[in-house]
């Protein structure tokens, strides 16, 4: 059983490796969360794959955790980031033995940046983000085969620690969101692309954020979005888009 968020598709490339080399089952966390978090892993290990969100696992995948209850008590662990993931998993681990569940293994795996939400990151130039999809090809074949590692970059404790802090609490949020209005198309593909139900409108609407909490700040909306007419603040003004399997597209 592999346990999964996506936002922008990387993440769900690499769930959907997995499940094709165990022929195992995958579940979206978002739609199970709310549930009853019991599962039956038939003795098999079960995964967690989650793209790194602040130096840290996100939000949703804390909290999915804090319910979960697995037959078998071991689970692996898979994390995409745009390029260090600090202490990510020294807190998943953590977070996991408080239910009683081992972490077996851990991996990260480096994929294409999608964050924008701060001053000085943008998404990855083509060539980098080619560069990056061509090797992320080749260390997954390592992972599936257990010979993967984990890339926590320079001073993971300041990372994950104090700013991966902020980053929680002053940055993950809905209330920057806003909609150009003379480029909304009313389209619908943000909400669609919502990994967390955040958002209502769709064809023929305009976009609204939910501010039910669950935001993930992923940028998932932005990204997808054909006329590049979302926005956070003054953030990520003229800066590109990035999803999975469509090439890098700078704003107009």
């Amino acid at each position: 059983m592999i346990f999964y968020i996506s936002c922008t598709g990387n993440t769900r490339w690499a769930a959907e490796r997995l499940a094709e080399a165990t022929n195992d089952q995958l579940v979206f966390i978002p739609d199970v969360i709310d549930g009853d978090c019991t599962f039956e892993t038939q003795d098999k290990d079960a995964w967690i794959v989650f793209p790194v969100h602040g130096w840290r696992p996100p939000k949703i995948v804390r909290e999915f955790v804090s319910k979960l209850t697995i037959s078998t008590p071991r689970i692996s662990a898979l994390c995409t980031a745009g390029d260090s993931i600090g202490r990510t998993m020294e807190i998943l681990e953590k977070d996991l033995s408080k239910r009683g569940i081992h972490l077996e293994a851990a991996y990260s795996l480096i994929m294409p940046e999608s964050y924008v939400g701060l001053p000085f990151m943008d998404v990855d130039t083509k060539e980098r983000e080619e560069e990056k999809l061509k090797k992320a090809e080749e260390n997954m074949k390592g992972i599936i085969s257990g010979r993967g590692d984990i890339h926590r970059g320079p001073l993971p404790w300041l990372f994950s620690g104090p700013i991966g802090a902020y980053f929680v609490h002053r940055l993950v949020k809905d209330q920057p969101f806003r909609v150009e209005t003379d480029r909304c198309i009313r389209c619908g593909k943000c909400v669609e692309a919502c990994p967390v139900k955040n958002m209502s409108g769709g064809k023929g609407s305009a976009p609204e954020w939910l501010h039910t909490g669950r935001c993930l700040t992923c940028f998932a909306c932005f990204h997808h979005c054909p006329t590049h007419a979302i926005e956070f603040g003054k953030r990520t003004k003229h800066k590109g888009q990035y999803f999975f399997k469509r090439r890098q597209k700078q704003p107009t």
